[in-house]
């Protein structure tokens, strides 16, 4: 009895050092998975700040460009080629924006990170999150960040269609040539003596969208003549 208690002991205590590794590898494993869990929240919250970032850029351009179509129609000057969104030289940055959105996420535009692009109008902004991924079982995470980037892209919905004729004021059927009125004034102008700017038939995206120059207060939103979305 005495040897078969000597035998049992020491195979108790040949098995306590596996149980102990065992335990010590399993413990490990999960300090490695979760390291692994902070480093990819870190990467997706810097993926959120670089679709940000770059949504914020690219919206900030189309309304721009929308403002800056707003002006040329009202001063007469040309303007179809600001439709496109192409050849516009923005007065303000739009990645100013970029950095703006990337740091309400807890993240930097690093430098030169903001790309503009053209054909189409697109940004391509770069981030780094400002917070590491932490202290872990794996070295270098507690200063290790994450990078991400992103591309926005901003495309017209509308494109220029026939423009439509003047309204015929005097009914003679002269008020959208140039005739002469009952009262001999000039036809195209109105009782002040100013001139007509005839309205602008968009098409936009299958609907009509008609611009009168005289009641610019009505003039289409942003969204509605540009999108803005993340491109692939």
């Amino acid at each position: 009895m005495t040897a078969r208690r000597s035998r049992l002991a020491g195979d108790a205590g040949q098995a306590f050092p596996i149980y102990i590794t065992a335990v010590a590898a399993l413990l490990f494993l999960a300090l490695a998975l979760f390291a692994v869990g902070q480093a990819g929240a870190t990467r997706n919250g810097g993926q959120t700040a670089a679709d940000a970032a770059a949504l914020g850029a690219a919206e900030d351009f189309r309304d721009q460009v929308r403002k800056g179509l707003l002006d040329a129609i009202a001063d007469g000057a040309s303007w179809e080629d600001l439709l496109t969104g192409r050849g516009f030289d923005p007065p303000h940055d739009p990645c100013d924006q970029a950095q703006w959105f990337a740091g309400e996420n807890d993240a930097d535009v690093v430098s030169g990170g903001c790309v503009p692009g053209y054909l189409p109008v697109s940004f391509t902004v770069t981030v780094k999150t400002r917070k590491a991924v932490g202290k872990s079982v794996i070295p270098g995470t507690e200063t290790k960040h994450a990078t991400a980037k992103a591309k926005a892209v901003v495309e017209p919905r509308c494109v220029l269609d026939e423009p439509a004729p003047l309204p015929d004021p005097t009914g003679d059927g002269k008020g959208d040539d140039g005739g002469k009125g009952d009262d001999g004034g000039d036809g195209g102008k109105d009782g002040g003596g100013k001139d007509e700017k005839p309205v602008i038939d968009l098409v936009c995206e299958g609907e009509d969208i008609i611009i009168d120059p005289e009641r610019l207060d009505l003039f289409p939103d942003a969204k509605d003549l540009f999108s803005v979305h993340l491109a692939d």
